[in-house]
């Protein structure tokens, strides 16, 4: 029996806007590991017992409603969502925080550096569990058009990964920033590779993100600015393919200058859900 808590009982400083519930400890059979659910309702959830909503599931769930808990700064989904709510565009907001495993668990190709990925695990226990879950404890529209999985950085790599390996569950995908450098660029050789699935897909990167990349060992002695191209590049040869597949209408952002942090995601972030939920 999963327990759910009002997320602002347990966490008396917090900068949550809104209804944001909690299931703590949450565990994943597929993981063997625990993390917390946490899941914000839109403004009007309880005033109809009978209205349903889209559902979007977010990685990084820790940095994506309270500034107490993030990285360094919260994406602001929720005060986001409050206001596209205003404007007829609501939907229940999954989070799944990540833990010691990240760069793992938001990798389905194996890498030369950090060696198999959990990506496919990872994406069974959100399929699996959580989303049947979810769809039985809330008002969701369960549909592959009304649910989407979206993330920055890694998560958006396992975003666009999960919007074609799972095309039956999502329809709507949101890749913020996405690492597709990662594993060797197999995420190309794989999108290149399977049938077209029909939805609405975001992309987006800043044209400041080089020194993210940095971090790992196999891209030492490249300058931020050299590294920062190349990953622009990455993500225009991965929207070129998308495009030729047919997704003319996707919705694609370079931010001239915007570096890779939750600040900058948080900018982009209303577009990004008007388009996909609009």
């Amino acid at each position: 029996m999963v327990e759910w808590s009002d997320y602002a009982t347990l966490n008396k400083k917090h900068t949550v806007v809104g209804t944001l519930k909690v299931a703590p400890e949450f565990y994943s059979t597929q993981l063997d590991n625990h993390r917390d659910l946490l899941v914000w309702l839109p403004p009007s959830y309880d005033a109809s017992a009978e209205q349903r909503y889209p559902v979007i599931y977010m990685h990084d769930g820790q940095n994506l409603f309270d500034a107490e808990t993030s990285f360094v700064g919260e994406w602001q989904v929720d005060e986001t969502m409050t206001t596209l709510a205003a404007d007829g565009l609501q939907a229940i907001i999954v989070g799944l925080p990540n833990n010691d495993q990240r760069v793992l668990e938001y990798n389905p190709f194996p890498d030369t550096w950090v060696g198999k990925g959990k990506g496919d695990a990872y994406l069974q226990f959100i399929v699996q569990t959580v989303k049947p879950l979810i769809d039985a404890v809330f008002r969701t529209l369960p549909g592959r058009d009304s649910t989407g999985i979206a993330g920055s950085s890694m998560g958006g790599l396992i975003s666009l990964y999960a919007y074609f390996k799972h095309a039956d569950v999502f329809g709507l995908c949101g890749a913020f920033s996405p690492a597709y450098w990662f594993g060797g660029s197999a995420i190309m050789d794989f999108v290149r590779d399977v049938p077209y699935a029909p939805g609405k897909l975001y992309m987006d990167i800043g044209t400041d993100e080089g020194v993210v990349a940095q971090r790992f060992p196999w891209r030492k002695g490249i300058t931020q600015q050299e590294m920062s191209r190349r990953y622009v590049e990455s993500v225009r040869r991965i929207r070129d393919l998308l495009r030729e597949k047919g997704y003319a209408d996707m919705l694609y952002v370079e931010e001239n200058g915007a570096p890779h942090n939750e600040d900058a995601w948080a900018r982009r972030l209303p577009a990004a859900m008007r388009y996909l939920l609009g």
